[in-house]
């Protein structure tokens, strides 16, 4: 058995607060987090949690930062594998659906920061959504001068991803706890990887390509 030495001692610990974090900020938001919950949970003193991430505000920081520079590198690896603009605007659309699958946290905590005005987005992570969106507009752009896609606002394409998966998985609980929904809306999968996000690909194909495939 190794010895672990006190800088992966140091990273574990944080990742485990990070997570525990993340938990905290969805459930209650940046202004009804509290740094003693979030160290209780984490199951170590506030002294430790400043020394490892620093005070509430870098905490909620590190938390949105490393999920989306991860969906970043997860998207542009995607998409270096695929061959054409079309499987690569679907490598886009896996890659939110996993992030979102391995993330649960980040729809409610994103839909807080919308409906705040992004009041405490923190800039690395603005940053981080700038790189994604860079990531889809080098798709559609190489699309639109190999003449398959139309010319689009990324932006636009890229929120039309975002919102339907965010909302899809927002929506769990309401439809599957609501008698009103009829059972095929019950029974839809909890999670947007995998035929869901297949069907979304096929969604937005279909608003961006220049002539729609007949099916």
């Amino acid at each position: 058995m190794t010895t672990m030495t006190i800088k992966e001692k140091r990273t574990e610990t944080a990742s485990h607060i990070l997570e525990v974090a993340k938990d905290v900020f969805a459930e209650q938001g940046f202004a009804g987090a509290r740094v003693d919950e979030i160290a209780r949970r984490a199951g170590v003193n506030k002294a430790t949690l400043y020394y490892q991430i620093g005070d509430k505000k870098a905490l909620y920081a590190e938390v949105i930062h490393n999920v989306l520079s991860n969906a970043a590198e997860l998207g542009a690896r995607a998409i270096e594998k695929a061959q054409t603009p079309e499987e690569k605007l679907r490598c886009y659309v896996r890659s939110i659906a996993r992030t979102v699958d391995e993330n649960p946290q980040m729809p409610p905590l994103m839909m807080r920061e919308v409906a705040s005005g992004g009041k405490n987005f923190p800039a690395e992570a603005a940053r981080d959504l700038v790189q994604i969106v860079g990531i889809l507009t080098n798709v559609l752009k190489e699309g639109h001068e190999k003449g398959v896609f139309i010319e689009t606002t990324p932006f636009l394409i890229h929120m039309m991803v975002m919102g339907v998966i965010v909302l899809y998985k927002l929506s769990v609980p309401i439809r599957t706890n609501q008698p009103a929904f009829p059972e095929a809306i019950k029974k839809l999968d909890k999670n947007v990887s995998g035929a869901i996000a297949e069907e979304i690909e096929k969604l937005i194909l279909r608003a961006v390509l220049k002539e729609v495939p007949r099916e």
